[in-house]
């Protein structure tokens, strides 16, 4: 029986609800019409990301895969093509060039700060976007005029369709051409003169989508920003805590709300070859999907993994294949997200400004989290009202 409608009400529980009504971490479905094996836990993440047995090139449903990244970039390729284009990421996101993009994201929360005093009230999931497209096209180089703004903010929340792969290869263009020269160590510059492993440059359009893979999501964020102010709102007692503790209180809190609230339901990939696990026969060419959201609340590696606890990242951090909010295993091995230290990064700067800069209050509100959509999202979408900015 195709499930597809099933695994679109419930995207993050589907896999982990089949697994415990089958007792096993795998089982075999049909999604969007076609054969589709679910699997969920750390032995699955560990399999899953073993490139000897899975490819990514054609596995992910487009609805899935434009929720996050632009379609047809790195997370589609496989060895030694992926290996390369990988470093460029890790590259353009090393910590200098993240401690750039956090001044210049610090500029954009003033500003927006001071506009928001004028109103009364404020969707602040809503007020990210602008606020977070803004910082990383001046960061990534990528010239944004004033009028542009709303038209570019929709096109970077993925729903501009394919105006935002032309926009982008226009600028890519205009910089093989010579006629605009973004700073070397941009990232614009940095995925327009990107070489693949023959020495050929990437198509325009390649070069469009792995600049799209830069800035969709970072202003993806935005999710995982409003998830930290729900946890806030459903646990003041936390709030005196990390005004305290700027250090390792901050990095648990942070790494807590990624486990915590789902953001990525699962990943794709496609069986190589023909081969058992767990009982389970893979055939080659079939789809696969891990189950991140799962995954991360495992009751056998995670202790109460349906409470909200900050603290068990106080000890040793867990596995890469434990923990796989943005992808497990390694940055260089495997397709775990390059791009983590920037979403880490920015929520601890939202968290610090929301405490230490912001004064305001929560008005009545519906906070629950709405698991139906992707991403999922409080359905408030977390309201701020009578907002100033301090200091």
């Amino acid at each position: 029986m195709d499930e597809t409608l099933t695994f679109l009400r419930r995207p993050y529980d589907f896999i982990s609800e089949g697994c415990e009504r089958r007792g096993s971490d795998v089982f075999e479905t049909r999604i969007m019409l076609r054969p589709t094996i679910c699997m969920m836990g750390r032995e699955a993440a560990e399999l899953f990301y073993d490139e000897r047995h899975f490819t990514r090139q054609g596995a992910e449903p487009l609805r899935i895969q434009q929720s996050r990244l632009a379609h047809g970039g790195v997370q589609g390729l496989d060895g030694e093509a992926h290996q390369r284009r990988k470093r460029m990421f890790l590259e353009i996101t090393r910590p200098e060039r993240v401690a750039q993009l956090l001044e210049i994201t610090e500029v954009q929360w003033v500003r927006a700060a001071q506009r928001w005093q004028t109103i009364r009230h404020i969707v602040l999931y809503d007020e990210l976007h602008e606020l977070l497209a803004r910082a990383v096209c001046d960061w990534a180089r990528v010239p944004l005029a004033e009028r542009e703004v709303p038209r570019r903010v929709h096109d970077l929340m993925a729903r501009g369709g394919h105006r935002a792969e032309r926009w982008i290869a226009a600028l890519v263009a205009d910089v093989r051409a010579g006629t605009l020269e973004p700073e070397v160590e941009s990232a614009l510059s940095m995925v327009a003169w990107h070489r693949d492993p023959k020495g050929a440059l990437l198509t325009t359009r390649a070069a469009a989508v792995e600049l799209l893979n830069v800035l969709r999501p970072t202003v993806a964020v935005s999710v995982f920003i409003v998830f930290a102010a729900v946890a806030l709102y459903h646990h003041p007692h936390l709030r005196a805590r990390l005004l305290r503790d700027e250090g390792p209180g901050l990095d648990q809190f942070v790494q807590e709300v990624r486990r915590y609230y789902p953001f990525f339901p699962a990943a794709m990939a496609r069986a190589r070859q023909e081969f058992t696990w767990h009982g389970q026969r893979f055939r080659r060419g079939e789809r696969v999907m891990l189950d991140l959201y799962g995954t991360n609340h495992d009751m056998r590696h995670w202790i109460e993994p349906r409470e909200f606890r900050p603290d068990r990242f106080a000890g040793p951090g867990p596995g890469g294949f434990d923990f796989v909010p943005q992808g497990g295993g390694t940055y260089d091995h495997h397709h775990r997200c390059p791009g983590e230290g920037i979403t880490v990064a920015l929520m601890k700067q939202a968290i610090r400004f929301l405490l230490r800069r912001l004064a305001f209050t929560w008005p009545p509100q519906d906070v629950e989290i709405d698991r139906t959509r992707l991403p999922a999202l409080p359905r408030s979408r977390v309201v701020l009202e009578d907002v100033r900015l301090l200091r």
